[in-house]
């Protein structure tokens, strides 16, 4: 890993994990590795969101996501979280606001929600323009739904819910399009023995994104670059 990038969370690697291969996107120049909102709804607009396949069995519950974009003076943001160390499960993670769907909810409705709840973003404020593919997760059983949205106004006034969120991060699109930033290793999960598992990792400075959000993080990138 490069120095400087990765952070603290936890991340239960089995011993025998090999090295995966590069992004999705190894194959652009640095100048064509950039993508505005405006390409970004273009190419979710009229697309049926599939699922992306993780070993996961049938999901017991269903959940919601947001992935909040925005303009800044330096390109596209996207807001993710860093969850409480105080929480039962996932703590320390890397990920987007969003959570379990109430009684009598639209997974839209979910996913504003949380947003607001975690990290104060005004369900006004959001404008949604596609969905990102279902994904199951093996540690929560749940089936996602990730809602992808752009906030006008550039940077959003939000403030972290101290009681689920120890900080709010603003990460530049262009870094995680970096090669540096990329991770993919191999894993064997004792469920299936006959094959391996592609993981992936997004290293930031001083943060780890990986599993489900880094999932859901590769097929936004790979789909505003348009692969």
């Amino acid at each position: 890993m490069p120095p400087g990038r990765g952070g603290q969370q936890r991340i239960p690697r089995p011993g025998d994990a090999e090295a995966g291969g590069p992004p999705p996107w190894s194959h652009l120049e640095p100048a064509q590795r950039t993508f505005t909102s405006g390409d970004l709804r273009a190419a979710l607009s009229g697309r049926e969101p599939g699922e992306i396949w993780t070993g996961a069995p049938s999901p017991q519950r269903t959940s919601a996501v947001l992935v909040p974009l925005y303009a800044a003076d330096d390109g596209l943001r996207v807001v993710l979280t860093r969850r409480s160390e105080g929480l039962r499960t996932h703590s320390g993670e890397v990920s987007f606001p969003g959570g379990r769907q109430d009684d009598g909810e639209t997974l839209w409705e979910t996913a504003l929600r949380e947003a607001h709840e975690e990290v104060g973003l005004d369900p006004a404020a959001a404008c949604p323009i596609g969905q990102l593919d279902r994904l199951r997760t093996v540690s929560s059983g749940s089936a996602i739904v990730p809602f992808v949205a752009v906030i006008p106004g550039g940077r959003p006034d939000l403030a972290p819910n101290p009681h689920e969120v120890d900080e709010i991060l603003h990460v530049p699109v262009d870094e995680l399009l970096l090669d540096e930033a990329w991770r993919e290793e191999l894993w064997q999960f004792p469920d299936d023995e006959s094959m391996r598992r592609a993981v992936i990792f997004f290293e930031l400075i001083g943060d780890t994104v990986w599993g489900a959000t880094a999932n859901m993080l590769r097929q936004l990138l790979s789909i505003g670059l348009g692969l």
